[in-house]
């Protein structure tokens, strides 16, 4: 159970999640809603979403799993019609949807003379447009939909705020992911631009840059199969100044600052790093 302090402004608000059911908003949706929040959870897939429903209710909170394709305008135009039919417009949109492609990743972190000649190499000249294609239109594309379509139902109303999801990645590129630090950079960048075009339509637009958490999605880049950390895992910890990997709740301070218009009513435009110190460290 969570011990932050509860935030009277965000009872009531109807927040929509993208990517709701996966392992960093999962915590998100929890958290709101036991701040008294209204949560619709957008996930690819349905029975994820169900499940967090499920918990969400079983503690006395209000929660409606919608299966979505933020990729899809027609889909998610279906899913905000689903929102607004029962609960009203949007008042803050978490874009979490995203992801990489492991087709879009290098095998090394630099190439080296031959690297383009070993099939057991996934090199810079080996990378899948396809893939890199999809990483970008899943985490950049996959935000732009969304807030297009949720942001519009948002005007007018008080308090509006869209809070987008980025990666420490977008500032300091890491290495073996091109594709997925290239689409965390044009986060922070539309991050900004959607602030000031939004500003006098009231709608604040910020965004969270978390540093390295566990999650499906690089446990593998980070564990090996015996439990023990990789050698990339040794150089995150020793570059990051708290010693440590986040953990999901370590978001929601900051999210819950940002959500809350009477905390952070004259802040748009900014991404914030949660990252235990990593970007500050300059290694030495």
């Amino acid at each position: 159970m969570s011990n932050l302090a509860i935030h009277p402004a965000l009872a009531g608000k109807v927040v929509v999640i993208t990517g709701g059911a996966g392992v960093l908003c999962r915590a998100m949706a929890l958290e709101l809603a036991r701040q008294g929040a209204k949560v619709a959870i957008l996930n690819r897939t349905l029975e994820k979403g169900e499940a967090l429903q499920a918990e969400i209710e079983g503690a006395g909170g209000q929660a409606y799993a919608i299966a979505c394709d933020v990729t899809d305008k027609n889909s998610v135009a279906k899913a905000a019609n689903e929102v607004e039919q029962r609960w009203g417009p949007c008042d803050l949109l978490i874009n979490g949807a995203g992801g990489n492609d492991a087709s879009a990743n290098t095998t090394k972190e630099s190439y080296e003379p031959g690297d383009l000649d070993n099939p057991d190499i996934h090199s810079f000249f080996d990378l899948s447009v396809p893939g890199f294609r999809q990483v970008l239109d899943l985490n950049l594309i996959g935000t732009l939909i969304p807030t297009q379509i949720f942001a519009a139902q948002m005007l007018g109303r008080q308090g509006a705020a869209v809070i987008n999801i980025s990666s420490m990645s977008a500032e300091s590129s890491l290495t073996k992911i091109p594709a997925y630090s290239a689409a965390k950079a044009g986060i922070n960048n539309f991050t900004s631009w959607l602030a000031v075009h939004l500003a006098d339509a009231g709608i604040r637009v910020n965004a969270i840059a978390p540093g390295f958490f566990l999650t499906k999605q690089n446990e593998k880049l980070l564990i090996r199969e015996d439990g023990e950390l990789t050698e990339r895992s040794q150089k995150i910890i020793a570059h990051t100044p708290m010693r440590r990997f986040g953990q999901p709740e370590d978001l929601l301070g900051t999210l819950l600052w940002l959500a809350d218009e009477e905390t952070s009513g004259f802040i748009t435009g900014i991404t914030v790093p949660v990252d235990g110190g990593f970007m500050a460290y300059s290694g030495v």
